[in-house]
């Protein structure tokens, strides 16, 4: 049995929900299929929940073009459907001369990205915002903020759905084959095995996209979108500390990340996280092993911290396509008319700035629709 379908899209996190939003707006018999009981259960509800401004990527790669124009979408966005959300602002700090050398760099690099709100503050500035927080040099940066994802989720899904999207959940992706026409696309429920059809075929699997690509018959090896798994865990802060700043405090980016920063939640509380550490496999869990690094990396812009006030708190995946070591790798977003797979559109290593960039990925990907459809 096969149902025909003109757009299928696999994957619910924020991204695959953006998109669903967005492409639906004009086309009709678009269905999601999730693998999981319900939507954005894996990295999307698992990050720090910032609305990034977009200074920490090359000029002109996507994940800076997005980032920027996704900023602005989104509290758009926020605004329009009341989704909870606080423009809070951030500090990227320096603890000395080198670190301060990287601030200007981000600052010179924010404004070739189209930022221009960042300010560049010496110890004494710093102190009037901060008064908790010691760094020779920082970077302010007022468009960045936070926000419930699983708000802006809900509200991605329930836009999506008065447009007529159907979602599938429970439904694993097993085979992609192509047809005349599109795609056949093979999905294994609970209770049964069964296939689709498809003009369009969407794959924002996140942190599986890269084997969904592969059952498209892609060697993802050559096609350079073999994912790496990043985990990322956070540690909460005590109560007390609840007032210790007044924005997110960012130290300079590292290799894999942006570093341990001390993020506060809508309802007040605060976290630190997360780190970056490589790993084989998917796994949520958090090693209290690990306090002893995210207390000395806070430590250093955040002396009144205590050890004692750390406890674990949750942790996620990042699907990398930078493997370690390695230098940066932009999201991956097209068509694979070129590999014989037209009508397939690929999203892979949307990792951060993903959140932040979903409403401009979808109206990217809903223009490569549109060409395709055309």
């Amino acid at each position: 049995m096969s149902t025909e379908i003109d757009i299928i899209i696999i994957g619910a996190g924020v991204v695959g929900l953006a998109i669903a939003s967005e492409v639906s707006r004009t086309n009709k018999n678009v269905f999601v299929f999730e693998k999981n009981r319900t939507f954005g259960l894996e990295t999307s509800s698992r990050n720090s929940e910032v609305i990034h401004a977009g200074m920490y990527y090359p000029e002109n790669s996507l994940k800076a073009k997005f980032c920027v124009n996704g900023n602005h979408l989104l509290y758009e966005f926020c605004e329009k459907y009341k989704i909870n959300y606080q423009r809070l602002g951030k500090l990227i700090v320096a603890a000395d001369d080198d670190e301060t050398k990287e601030v200007h760099r981000l600052y010179r690099q924010g404004l070739k990205n189209g930022i221009y709100d960042l300010q560049i503050l010496p110890r004494d500035e710093i102190k009037l915002l901060e008064p908790n927080v010691e760094a020779v040099a920082g970077l302010l940066s007022s468009s960045t903020g936070v926000i419930d994802s699983h708000d802006l989720m809900k509200t991605f899904h329930g836009c999506a759905r008065e447009n007529g999207v159907a979602f599938v959940f429970g439904a694993e992706v097993i085979n992609i084959n192509r047809i005349a026409g599109g795609y056949e696309v093979g999905i294994h429920d609970s209770e049964r095995t069964y296939s689709v059809t498809g003009s369009v075929v969407i794959n924002a699997a996140g942190l599986f996209s890269d084997k969904v690509a592969q059952l498209a018959g892609i060697d993802v090896e050559k096609a350079g979108y073999k994912l790496h798994y990043c985990k990322g865990a956070y540690f909460s802060l005590n109560p007390k500390n609840r007032r210790l700043v007044n924005r997110l405090v960012y130290p300079v980016p590292e290799q894999a990340g942006v570093g341990v920063h001390v993020t506060l939640s809508l309802d007040g509380s605060m976290r630190l996280g997360p780190n970056a550490k490589y790993t084989e496999t998917i796994d949520y869990t958090v090693d209290k092993n690990d306090e002893a690094e995210f207390y000395q990396a806070a430590h250093r812009y955040l002396p009144s911290i205590e050890f004692n006030d750390l406890a674990p708190d949750f942790a996620g995946v990042r699907p990398k396509l930078q493997a370690k070591g390695k230098g940066f790798r932009d999201f991956v977003i097209r068509d694979e008319a070129d590999k014989g797979l037209p009508g397939l559109i690929n999203l892979i290593g949307i990792e951060s700035p993903g959140l932040t960039a979903s409403p401009s990925i979808a109206k990217y990907v809903a223009e490569i629709v549109a060409e395709i459809l055309r």
